[in-house]
């Protein structure tokens, strides 16, 4: 007969390989947060800008599968549970994607727009176009050669 040590062993294996251990975790730690969130402390209003930022974050945070981080996200700063469509979010920022740039999160192409000095721009008058000229496919985390 089993141990119960095993049993929980077996159980907790079985759940990973589910992936539902880690959307357990993140299920209580949200419960946790909210539970020992001060409500007497007013947080910051969540302007425009911090909106949009946060769901700039969420969406990099979502590609990356830091789900945990990204139900805290929601939790803290108040955001909606629905994420906001990813084409507002392009109009919002005026944001020009390029063709390979639709299967990543819009930091990406921010970032990469800024790493290159924005040599993307054509003219003033039009938006930047953000693509993702070098977008580390592998190797990423993993210091550069």
């Amino acid at each position: 007969m089993a141990s119960v040590a095993q049993l929980k062993a077996a159980l907790k294996e079985a759940l990973e390989k589910k992936g539902a251990l880690g959307q357990i975790k993140a299920r209580i730690r949200t419960e946790v947060f909210k539970a020992l969130d001060d409500q007497s402390e007013p947080r910051p209003p969540l302007t425009r800008e911090n909106f949009l930022i946060n769901e700039l974050i969420r969406e990099y945070l979502k590609y990356n599968k830091y789900n945990n981080a990204a139900h805290v996200l929601t939790a803290e700063s108040g955001q909606p549970e629905v994420s906001l469509d990813r084409q507002f979010l392009v109009k919002e920022l005026n944001i020009v994607e390029g063709t390979n740039g639709k299967s990543v999160p819009l930091l990406y192409a921010i970032l990469s727009h800024f790493l290159h000095d924005g040599k993307e721009e054509s003219t003033q008058n039009t938006p930047a176009r953000m693509t993702l000229l070098s977008y580390p496919k592998q190797n990423f985390g993993k210091p550069p050669k």
